[in-house]
């Protein structure tokens, strides 16, 4: 979870924009944040319709925002609110904007479907739902370090989506053990079987020095 602050707030035909102090990355259309601490109407868990860059100016009939690209605005979140007009003023006391960014690139579907099983019990399925978000959470900060810039939503390809749900797979393949899979072999303690890290990196994109 990441709190930022919030330094403006405007409000026009119903809807609300709000300027936090720094970025708020990776934040895209779609996405629900929690504003707290603005007042007059605009608190609360909201949906982000669009990330501005310019000054809202108003709404057309069909619902199409209008900007005034002359004044540049950044970091700027716009969400539908309806109350009365606000003009875009400052807080004298910053509000906040609580984001838990989380990915959902894929379900505990594609694992079953991967593992070639249905999960037995409830515990089962407990822990391949706790894979998924492991693995997503995994997939997606790794590919935002290797430099990429990925929909939370949405799965950027379909090797991405393999990858990551190998990497979940691997992660419930390795229920009970510390850094492998479980073995029977009483002859051999000193190694485990290799996981396919390398193929999971190879498809997520990952582990290069920069983005093509």
């Amino acid at each position: 979870m990441a709190t930022f602050s919030i330094t403006h707030r405007m409000r026009l035909d119903g809807v609300a924009v709000v300027q936090t102090l720094t970025n708020v990355a990776d934040l895209t259309v779609g996405q629900q944040v929690t504003i707290a601490g603005v007042g007059d109407g605009f608190d609360g868990t909201v949906t982000v319709v669009a990330v501005p860059t310019a000054l809202l100016i108003g709404v057309t009939d069909q619902g199409d925002f209008e900007f005034d690209y002359d004044i540049l605005i950044p970091n700027q979140i716009l969400y539908i609110n309806s109350g009365d007009d606000v003009t875009r003023d400052d807080l004298a006391i910053y509000g906040t904007l609580t984001w838990t960014p989380t990915c959902t690139w894929i379900t505990s579907s594609n694992v079953t479907e991967f593992l070639g099983i249905s999960a037995a019990t409830a515990n089962d399925t407990a822990f391949i739902a706790s894979c998924v978000s492991a693995a997503n959470a995994f997939a997606s900060r790794r590919r935002r370090a290797a430099g990429y810039t990925d929909n939370l939503s949405t799965s950027p390809s379909g090797d991405v989506t393999l990858g990551t749900t190998l990497y979940a797979a691997s992660l419930y393949r390795q229920r009970g053990s510390i850094d492998g899979y479980q073995s029977f072999d009483v002859m051999d303690t000193t190694t485990n079987p290799a996981m396919s890290l390398g193929t999971i990196h190879q498809l997520l994109g990952i582990n290069r020095a920069q983005v093509a």
